[in-house]
Parts: structure tokens; sequence; C-alpha cells
């Protein structure tokens, strides 16, 4: 066995730490994502998102 496949190069070492701040930084954007999320009030509406796909008023006039 050679001595280099018993210790990692560093080439491998700096591929971790690139992994590792990239995990600590999709991290930090998760929990900034879900407080703002919970910042924001609940939609209450029964129809929900299903009112976005009506015709705008406007648009109903055209038509006509």
């Amino acid at each position: 066995m050679t001595s280099s496949s018993k210790s990692p190069n560093l080439e491998q070492i700096n591929r971790e730490k690139r992994r590792s701040e990239q995990l600590r930084a999709n991290l930090a954007r998760r929990k900034q994502q879900l407080r703002s999320r919970r910042a924001g009030s609940a939609d209450e509406r029964d129809e929900g998102i299903v009112a976005a796909d009506e015709k705008p008023a406007d648009a109903s006039l055209e038509e006509s």
C-alpha cells in the first residue's frame, strides 16, 4: 500500500471543504426561507390559488 491511499490528498480535502461550505450555505438559505414563510399570514381563502385562474374584469368586457 502506498501512503497516499491511507490519507486523503489535497484535492479530496478541498472538495470536502467546498461541499461543507455549500451545505452550510444551503442550510442558511433554507432557514431564511422558513423564517420568511412564518412571518406572513396564512391564506384563509376557501378557493386558495384558484382565484388566479379567473379572467380579469377588463378581459370579459372585450370579449362581449
